[in-house]
Parts: C-alpha cells; structure tokens; sequence
C-alpha cells in the first residue's frame, strides 16, 4: 500500500501547484479563486495524507469556505473593474523576480529538503493534528502571525472596496460629457435643444 500512499501524495502536490500556478497566471479574476480552491482542496487532502483530520477540515471550513466566498463577493462588488488592463510596464522587473525566486528555490530549498530526506523521516506522536495540540500552537507559538493574517485579510477587502467605489466615482463623472448629443450645463448635463429652422 506504499506505492498507492505515494500516488495520493504526488496527485495532491501536482493538484497544489496546479492551482497556484492557476491564481499567478489567470486574468479572470473568478479563475484565480478557483485556481486558490483547488490549492486549499490540495492542501487538505495533504493534511488527511499526515493523520491530521482537524487541520484538513478547518482548512476546508475556514478557507474554502470563508476566505475564497469572502474574495467572490470583493470580485462582485468591484463589477467589471476588477479584471485589470493589460500592462506592459514592469515584465522586464516580474520577470527578474520569477527568475531570482526560482534560483532560490534551486539552491536553498531543495537541498534543505533532500537533506532532511537524508536524515530519515521522524513519526508524528499520536496528538499531532489533534485539537490540543493545534490550539496549543496556534495561541502560543503563532498567535502573532495569526493575528496579522487576520488584520491583513481585513486591510485587504477595505482597500478593495474603497478603489471599487473611487472607480465608480470617476465613472460617473465621466460619463455625461462622453455621452453623444449631451452638451455640458450649469447644473449638470442636457440635451441640445438648437434644432436648423427651415426658411
């Protein structure tokens, strides 16, 4: 049963960076949480491969779904503003920043990880993954970086919300004087009057 252990954990690890690569990549905004749901799907079935049922299912309560539902109603609320232009400026810089990412994780990751292979795998006690155990870290050792995750995500959809509204402000601004047959007027805009008489 060893080979069909390793079958599930490839197929989860080819499914996680699938979707990752589906969040970095996609310029349908709705396709990039997608992309991110099918990572966090990936993630948990990971959690359920280690003996850790508690983490894969509030991995899929809390972010499958709240955090991908709460990204689907900031995509909704922005409207058709949040699929951005296409940009040219700074690929030469992303494309830098790939490289240099990739080369870090060829030369620092990779060989931290085949020499803890090396080393021999170490079995997990019997609570790891357990609700005392993980509520025993998460409010202890990662209590801080939980809580900036959280004002994060919060700074997050309040910046959204508040380009989606400047957006809709301009756009109302805009629009009466682009509007053909509108000439602009003192309390607003209104529609030519001025007809040819005919002698």
């Amino acid at each position: 049963m060893a080979w069909l252990a390793q079958i599930y954990f490839y197929g989860c690890a080819a499914l996680a960076v699938g979707g990752a690569l589906g969040v970095i990549a996609a310029k349908n905004p709705i396709r990039g949480a997608m992309g991110l749901l099918l990572l966090i799907l990936a993630v948990a079935g990971l959690f359920l491969s280690l003996q850790a049922q508690f983490l894969a299912f509030i991995q899929l309560i809390v972010y499958a779904g709240a955090i991908v539902v709460l990204f689907l109603f900031v995509i909704m609320l922005l409207g058709p503003s949040a699929v951005s232009p296409p940009d040219r400026r700074g690929v030469v810089m992303r494309a830098f920043g790939a490289i240099v990412f990739a080369l870090f994780m060829a030369v620092v990751i990779l060989p931290l990880y085949r020499s803890a292979s090396l080393h021999g795998q170490t079995v997990a006690g019997p609570d790891f993954g357990g609700i005392d155990a993980f509520g025993w870290t998460l409010f202890n050792d990662g209590l801080v970086p939980f809580e900036l995750s959280s004002a994060l995500l919060m700074v997050a959809v309040l910046g959204a919300v508040a380009v989606a509204r400047g957006r809709q402000g301009e756009a109302a601004r805009v629009r009466p004087s682009s509007q053909p047959g509108l000439v602009p007027g003192v309390g607003g805009s209104r529609r030519e009057a001025a007809k040819p008489r005919h002698a």
